[in-house]
């Protein structure tokens, strides 16, 4: 067959998000600007000698190279969009990215808690004058990061953009129950306040880093995604002696869905014709039907 006929019958596999571009451009913002506010707080810790400035702005790094591993997945799930490398194009790529993300968001949250038992054990001063201007500042660019990245249309469930949300919502947490705890400790003198409000924080993280872990993992895994799905497809060719013996539906992408479907019936149809009956399936973007026709099962599912 010559290989222009095959033209109508051929598609692409590049399941990108619907908003690809648009996620890609407000992660690059968030990044520069998480990363312009790390470089300003390390250097001004260099430069006045106070610790406070400087290991906060060694945490924000660490949300700067999450949120810059988000802006990398974006670029290289576009650039190699149509390679035959990948099987089912790169819509996971976002998904592996969100993965990662999510254990460095641990990480961060065993590093608060660290921190906060040895506080504990050992209390340091703090420096109201300088920690409480930081935490706000910290505040407002976090408030700011999250607004850009904030996505209310849930459908296509973008982790990658969901993994920079929680990190800069995770920042944003700790720096509001930092602001608590200076203001607790400056006026009422509760010196415990601080580092109990640290180990809240670090709970608070690692429930989210779980939740966009396991979020992703099962996206990675294959896990059903769309039950809802499944039953629309088996209610639209179930029909009569029609009956599908093998059902396979998972994620290839944010909004974008595989299905392999097989059936048997004691009728001689056209797979075409179940084809049709399935293309309009909101989220539905790659379709495998076959069909096996077997006079036993026919007879078995008439009795």
């Amino acid at each position: 067959m010559h290989e222009q006929t095959l033209e109508p019958w051929t598609h692409s596999h590049r399941f990108l998000g619907a908003r690809h571009d648009e996620h890609a451009r407000r992660t690059r913002w968030v990044v520069a600007l998480t990363a312009g506010m790390m470089v300003v707080e390390i250097l001004g810790g260099l430069w006045t000698g106070s610790m406070a400035l400087l290991a906060d702005g060694l945490h924000m790094s660490t949300h700067a190279l999450a949120i810059g591993i988000t802006t990398l997945a974006y670029a290289y799930a576009k650039r190699h969009g149509h390679s035959e490398r990948f099987v089912f194009g790169t819509g996971k790529v976002g998904d592996l990215a969100g993965f990662a993300s999510a254990i460095l968001l641990g990480v961060v949250a065993v590093g608060v808690a660290v921190e906060s038992i040895q506080r504990i054990l050992r209390p340091v001063p703090l420096a109201f004058s300088e920690a409480l201007p930081i935490a706000c500042v910290g505040l407002l660019v976090n408030l700011i990061s999250a607004a850009l990245l904030h996505d209310e249309d849930e459908e296509g469930h973008d982790n990658n953009l969901r993994s920079a949300y929680v990190h800069v919502l995770a920042d944003a947490a700790t720096s509001v129950l930092a602001i608590g705890a200076i203001l607790g400790v400056r006026y009422l003198g509760w010196r415990w306040l601080d580092p109990a409000m640290g180990l809240v924080g670090a709970a608070l993280i690692a429930s989210w880093s779980i939740g966009l872990m396991r979020r992703a993992a099962a996206v990675l895994i294959d896990l059903a995604p769309a039950p809802e799905l499944a039953v629309e497809i088996r209610s639209r060719v179930e029909r009569g002696d029609v009956r599908i013996s093998d059902l396979h539906v998972w994620r290839v992408g944010p909004g974008h869905h595989a299905a392999i479907v097989s059936l048997v019936t004691h009728e001689a149809v056209d797979a075409n014709r179940f084809r049709r009956a399935l293309e309009d399936l909101p989220g539905l973007s790659h379709l495998t039907v076959e069909v096996h026709r077997c006079e036993e099962a026919g007879a078995a599912l008439r009795a």
